[in-house]
């Protein structure tokens, strides 16, 4: 294999060469063949990782493929380096606020943003044991590196950058090759050297003025950790408002923060076009409500959709229907080649590590241990939340009151506001809401959306409740510890609770007391 470092890994530091030993060993010998074997699968991401894993440790014979970075987006590129910004950048915020709590920050405070980013690269490097080749092949996996592709039905060829090609037998395969940053259409983005979450983290220095395009979750959470690290930040969107799917009153929420932070929001922009100045600069020009607008910065981070990796896979080879949004699979994610699965972001509207982790899970199941339609696991009964980690955080599970409404489901909705939350009064953090979404008339919930700081951890009390069939009302008579953030949950089981004293039963009620006391 190569010695020269993989390109994602810059600076090629002491910790990039501890991942890179990690999830792509430079002296790793692929191993001989066990013909056949019970499952190959395509694809060291977190679908990938969690099947091969899931199924040699059940005794099935495994091999796994990566042409890249064993760990995928979430480890590399994703869900771990940009949680360390953020966490910098919450850092960042919390000296700037300090003086509203009496803490004085005398003589302000100093940003080294090269630190900040040699920590994210040093934490990266500490959880990637994790995910390394040396730990999948500890636990019986057979680790191949090099480009998956299908032979036939019941063969993979791994083609590796020395030309050595080796062809893996197997009963059944996984795809599991995940996505990347799309390109969208903007004219003149060849010309420059625009950023992805794949070059992101890679930055030492931190850009004087950082040009944001989308705000998706990516661009959101991006463009507010900047901000907060000392960049000037000009966020462009196509919408006339943040986070366009999600809930309207929670994006508004987010996007009066981001105007706390400092962040021009350059809402409505239309017909893009940058271009490379003389200095190196980037001119990026858009049309906002029929008026041309310019602006300059220093680095431009694209950050709208992503492709799947469908690439060199030879799918039509084995009659494995696909299309621009990936793999096409059923409710027990098998694709239209009955002994090929798919998993995670390569195949899943919901493109997120925990769903790719349990939709791993749901495969295991379904091609080693189901027998015809007995024992089979289904997608759809998989109850998916998410959470995008602006701060403040905005977190949903469930429906939307649009989906609601569109399916022709009446429902009911509570709100409880964080402003009279004592805790959240206390810390500062009232900027948030609870709101839950229960069938009409009943408090069984159909979804729900959090914005605190916290929310990508409250949201998981509501999450467990839907998988058990809790209603409102039992969250309502469950004891909180006070005083927490997460008592506002509670406060809405007593909301519906109120809804049920009618006429009737208050006059039950008012019997029993005049019983008991007296008038």
């Amino acid at each position: 294999m190569p010695e020269t470092p993989i390109q994602q890994l810059r600076p090629h530091d002491e910790h990039n060469r501890i991942l890179e030993s990690n999830v792509h060993p430079p002296h790793w010998q692929n191993p001989s063949p066990k013909q056949p074997y019970h499952l190959v699968v395509i694809g060291a991401g977190t679908a990938g990782l969690v099947t091969a894993a899931g199924a040699a440790g059940l005794g099935a014979r495994v091999a796994l493929i990566e042409r890249e970075l064993m760990g995928g987006d979430c480890l590399n590129i994703g869900c771990v380096p940009s949680k360390g910004v953020i966490s910098a950048a919450r850092m960042s915020a919390a000296f700037r606020d300090a003086p509203s709590f009496g803490i004085s920050a005398a003589g302000g405070i100093t940003i080294d943003f090269a630190k900040a980013m040699e920590r994210v690269r040093e934490k990266r490097a500490a959880i990637s044991p994790a995910d390394s080749a040396q730990r999948f092949a500890d636990l019986g996996v057979d680790v191949f590196f090099g480009q998956g592709a299908f032979l036939d039905g019941k063969s993979i060829s791994v083609s590796q950058s020395d030309g050595a090609v080796t062809r893996l037998e197997f009963k059944k395969a996984v795809i599991a090759t995940g996505a990347r940053a799309a390109t969208p259409p903007i004219k003149g983005l060849e010309t420059v050297q625009y950023l992805t979450n794949e070059s992101l983290f890679s930055l030492t220095e931190l850009p004087k003025r950082f040009g944001v395009v989308g705000s998706g979750p990516i661009g959101c959470e991006m463009a507010q950790a900047f901000a907060r690290l000392g960049s000037e930040v000009f966020l462009f969107e196509t919408s006339d408002h943040l986070l366009p799917r999600e809930d309207e009153d929670a994006a508004t929420l987010v996007q009066d923060q981001f105007q706390k932070d400092g962040i021009h929001l350059e809402l409505s922009s239309a017909d893009m076009e940058v271009g490379k100045q003389s200095d190196g600069s980037i001119q990026v020009q858009v049309t906002q409500n029929g008026v041309e607008k310019s602006f300059v910065v220093d680095q431009l981070l694209v950050a709208v959709g992503r492709t799947p990796n469908i690439d060199g896979l030879n799918l039509d080879g084995v009659n494995v229907n696909y299309h621009k949004r990936g793999v096409e699979v059923n409710d027990h994610l098998q694709t239209t080649n009955p002994k090929i699965f798919a998993a995670g972001d390569i195949c899943s509207k919901y493109q997120f590590t925990h769903a790719a982790d349990f939709m791993a899970r749901i495969v295991i199941q379904n091609a080693l241990f189901s027998i015809g339609p007995f024992g089979k696991k289904k997608v759809s009964d998989l109850i998916i939340p998410w959470a995008t980690y602006t701060s403040p955080e905005i977190a949903h599970v469930g429906i939307y009151p649009e989906e609601a409404k569109d399916t022709g489901i009446e429902i009911d909705t509570y709100f409880q506001s964080l402003k009279d939350i004592d805790r959240a009064i206390l810390n500062g953090q009232i900027n948030g809401f609870i709101k839950i979404h229960t069938r009409k008339g009943t408090d069984r919930i159909l979804g729900a959306t959090i914005v605190a700081e916290n929310a990508g951890d409250m949201i998981s009390e509501i999450t467990v409740a839907m998988k058990n069939k809790i209603g409102l009302a039992g969250i309502g008579a469950t004891i909180h510890p006070y005083p927490t953030q997460a008592e506002a949950i509670r406060k809405l089981g007593d909301q519906f609770n109120k809804t049920k004293l009618t006429a009737f039963s208050s006059k039950v009620l008012g019997i029993l007391r005049r019983l008991n006391v007296g008038k």
